[in-house]
Order: structure tokens, then sequence, then C-alpha cells
């Protein structure tokens, strides 16, 4: 059957947030499609999930060059659920690509050199059959170009049309506010910056967190489940079905330590208290930090994505039971 999307979609004004000191309003949960929209795997499944998102008001897809496997599947995947069926409602989408990471062979398939981060982007907008994304991030900062090439790259990608914001993902505090001022010169303000922040992985809080929200740049937060192990799935052992020990873009074994099991089901007896799962509070615990707009969560299936914009119902945390969580952390 054709696709029609919920009317109720927006019914939750809560659910959006304004981006840095930008126009534009972000959903709190976005779906990344880094795993389980590659060729290998399901399109139904990955078509049901995306579908969903955008009933529940998720707006936000977030992509990268190289999501797959292979390289480029996902912006394949992506771009063959917009023709089928999304693409009426292009408008209401915020679809984000990066590029960075080992992309093809030889000297320009990866970095941030102007001939990589444009090349890349023409490809992805090819992949995607559209033409222009929303976002276009730098992936990762690279020590061996000048960061005025790199940004001046993103800068030239918005003034071309083919992207309508810039965005930095996995820069540090200092990177950051030296590619901001460059952006803010060349006239294409940086939007967002994408780091990795969870309850076991709090990197962002030394600096980078509090220098976004100086810079009045938006934060979306991506692996906020510590890439499932705030979830129930390893509390008895590693599934059969498990990516972990067979993805090495995933977690490995030995990330699944007793000590981190111990404390996901501590956690969840936490979120339990507060009428949640252990995923909707996790969420919940990235995005009560005020400089953080959305959080990115990965899906394998549509009762995750169901469960993970559950987390919008409650979003507050009574002093005493955030300062029950850092006890459990730092246990």
């Amino acid at each position: 059957m054709p696709y029609t999307p919920a009317p109720a979609r927006y019914d939750t004004p809560a659910f959006y947030r304004r981006c840095g000191r930008s126009g534009v309003r972000l959903p709190v949960i976005a779906l990344g499609l880094w795993h389980n929209f590659g060729a290998g795997d399901s399109f139904e499944t990955a078509r049901a999930m995306i579908r969903r998102a955008f009933d529940l008001g998720i707006t936000y897809l977030d992509l990268a060059n190289n999501y797959g496997p292979p390289e480029g599947a996902a912006e394949e995947t992506l771009g063959r659920i917009l023709a089928e069926d999304l693409g009426r409602w292009r408008d209401e989408l915020i679809i984000a690509t990066k590029a960075g990471y080992y992309m093809w062979p030889g000297p320009y398939g990866e970095w941030g050199s102007r001939k990589s981060l444009l090349a890349s982007l023409d490809q992805s907008l090819r992949r995607l059959r559209l033409e222009y994304v929303d976002i276009f991030y730098s992936h990762r900062f690279d020590p061996d170009t000048p960061l005025e090439e790199t940004m001046g790259a993103l800068a030239h990608a918005v003034k071309s049309g083919k992207a309508l914001y810039a965005g930095l993902s996995n820069y540090s505090a200092e990177d950051t506010v030296r590619a901001a001022k460059l952006l803010k010169e060349m006239g294409t303000p940086c939007l967002i910056h994408q780091p990795r922040y969870s309850m076991f992985d709090r990197g962002p809080e030394a600096g980078l967190l509090d220098a976004l929200s100086q810079e009045e740049i938006g934060v979306a937060v991506y692996s906020p489940l510590a890439k499932g192990l705030l979830t129930d799935r390893y509390f008895e052992g590693i599934p059969a079905d498990a990516r972990a020990g067979r993805d090495p873009r995933f977690l490995r074994p030995s990330d699944i330590t007793d000590a981190a099991v111990a404390k996901a089901k501590q956690l969840s007896t936490v979120a339990r208290a507060r009428g949640q799962t252990l995923p909707q509070m996790a969420l919940a615990w990235v995005l009560r930090h005020p400089a953080v707009t959305s959080a990115i969560i990965g899906a394998s299936r549509v009762s995750q994505v169901e469960d993970c914009a559950g987390a919008v119902r409650n979003l507050a945390f009574a002093p005493e039971e955030l300062a029950g969580i850092e006890a459990i952390l730092a246990g």
C-alpha cells in the first residue's frame, strides 16, 4: 500500500528543540543509519523503521558516506525509500551526511581536503537521489589539512546549495572553537556538532559541551546507549544474533565486562522506578544537559524505535535520581 504518514506526528511539541542559535528545531530523538541499513540487511525492515520513525515525529535521519556495509549502501537504501515512500514529505525531513573517514582508495578518499569533501558530497547526493542535504558534516578533524581548507569546503557546500548547514563531528573543544570562528567569518555559521556521549562515555563533559554552549552550536550526540550496553541486551551474555564479536565497528566481547553489565542492571532498576526502560532513561540522561539538542539512536527493529521515542514522556530528573545514577557510575 502507498505510504501515508501519521497525521498526529507533530502532536508532541516538547519533542523538538531549537538547534543552537539557528531557526531549526530538531527532534530530541533522531534515527542514525550507521547499522542495519546496509546492502546485506533487510530492506523491508529498514523501510519499516524509517516509516515508523517519521510517524513518531523523528524528522532527522543521520548518515555518513561510509555507512553500510559496503560504503555508501545506507545512503542508497535511504535514497530508495525517499523515492518510493517519503519523497512527497522531503521538506519535513532533516537529512544529514558526513565525509572524512575512509571511503575510496587513493589519497582523496578520506580526511578533510576540499577535493575529498566535495567529491564525497557529490557522490552522496547521487546515492540519496537528492539535490541537497540539510546538514553536511566534517566527520573528523584532519591534522594534515589546514583547517581553513576544510571549513572552506563546508562553506562552499552551503553556498553552492548542496547543503543547507555545516556541521562538525568528533572535533575537540579547541578545534571546534577554531572551526566555528572560521565558518562564521565565511558567512556559514556552524549549526551543530556531533560527539559520542553517554552515561558510559562522558568525554564531552570535559570542556566540549561548555564550548558548544558558548558558541551557540547545537549538539546531536551519537551512541547515547553505548552501542547497546545501556540496554538489557547483554544482561544474560551475548545473544546469538548480536553483532558484538562479528562486526568490528560494533561492540567487542571485551567491551561487555562484568562491571559494565552490573552497572547497567543497577541503572535499569532506577529506570523502572521512573516508569522507563533503561534505553529511555539513558536517552533522557544525555538530553538533561542544556547543550544537547538531539540524541541519535540506532535500531534493528521497529519496536526499538518506538521504545526510544517514548523517552520524551519523562525527560526530567529529581536531584536524588541524578545523585543515585552518579553513585552507580562511580562504583
